[in-house]
């Protein structure tokens, strides 16, 4: 089968992956991880979130993040905004894209933002036409997108209709999210293919949990139905506090590994990618669960006498 020649990898980690982290990540440590993410070739960088404190305790220093960071051109630094004060203070911080985010699902929606579904959308009409204004573009992501803790499975024509409700307001990009992990390789090709099919002049990137190990499987069934923008977390960082028994992200360096040995190209420096998730594990201070950092790539030979001498007694 034919498979793209490139695919756009984004970086979640200093969101998704800090957000529900119990230790205080100290501001200056949130920003030299940026810089250094920076430096890897990822396309975009998912830098914090402009919601209230007492509901993401971790991103309460979003403004300060946002202007300690070393931008570097090429380089996209989004933002999450989940509502016009939120959209307020994420433009005047200068990010490059929004994003705001609903739930497919109505308990998994209250449970995340406390409100329905179609008032989290109306909500959004205004932070839309604000970011147009400004020249700033906006993604709609869609939550819990391949299943949820909830309700189960989620109807792939619920999952258009919401696709569609952002690109009638103006969002020309949508964030299918498998939050929970519930996603399956048959599942993930369906729905990416009959969004992609029902909107085809919307940019349609991937987000996907590996709660239950299907992640990788995931991202090439949606690569197979013609996906090419996928995000990921260094080591596998992150979870949802708002879903149960949602664990980490995809890692992403375990991600474009996959990717370069399957021929497809990321533009990603993976070695100084590795070397991002090694910081990860010393800023949260535990072992992550990404495999390549450990392994080593593959693509990295050792002679049998390397070994043999690494093995000496």
């Amino acid at each position: 089968m034919a498979l793209p020649k490139r695919v756009v990898i984004e970086e979640d980690s200093p969101r998704d992956g800090f957000q529900i982290e119990p230790r205080p990540i100290p501001t200056e440590e949130k920003i030299a991880f940026i810089d250094q993410l920076s430096e890897t070739g990822v396309a975009e960088i998912q830098c914090t979130a402009f919601v209230h404190p007492k509901r993401v305790p971790q991103m309460a220093d979003a403004e300060a993040v946002m202007a300690g960071i070393r931008r570097r051109p090429g380089v996209r630094y989004t933002a999450i905004a989940p509502n016009l004060k939120g959209a307020e203070r994420a433009l005047a911080a200068g990010v490059d894209k929004l994003i705001v985010f609903l739930s497919a699902t109505e308990s998994h929606n209250r449970a995340n933002v406390q409100m329905s579904r179609e008032e989290s959308l109306r909500g959004f009409e205004p932070v839309v036409r604000l970011a147009r204004d400004r020249g700033v573009p906006v993604r709609g992501s869609i939550s819990c997108s391949f299943g949820c803790r909830f309700e189960g499975r989620v109807p792939a024509d619920e999952v258009v209709r919401l696709a569609r409700a952002y690109w009638d307001m103006g969002v020309q990009e949508v964030n299918l999210s498998d939050t929970t992990g519930m996603g399956n390789p048959v599942l993930v090709g369906d729905v990416v293919a009959r969004v992609m099919a029902a909107l085809p002049r919307t940019t349609i990137s991937i987000h996907l949990h590996n709660t239950t190990n299907t992640g990788f499987a995931n991202a090439y069934a949606a690569l197979q139905a013609g996906a090419i923008h996928f995000s990921g977390s260094v080591g596998g960082l992150g979870g949802c506090p708002f879903a149960p028994k949602a664990t980490g992200n995809i890692p992403t360096e375990d991600l474009v590994h996959m990717f370069e040995e399957m021929g497809v190209q990321t533009g990603v420096d993976l070695e100084r990618l590795i070397e991002c998730a090694r910081l990860a594990e010393r800023i949260v201070g535990r072992e992550l669960p990404g495999q390549v950092m450990k392994a080593g790539v593959n693509w990295r030979l050792v002679s049998l006498e390397e070994w043999q001498r690494g093995c000496r007694p």
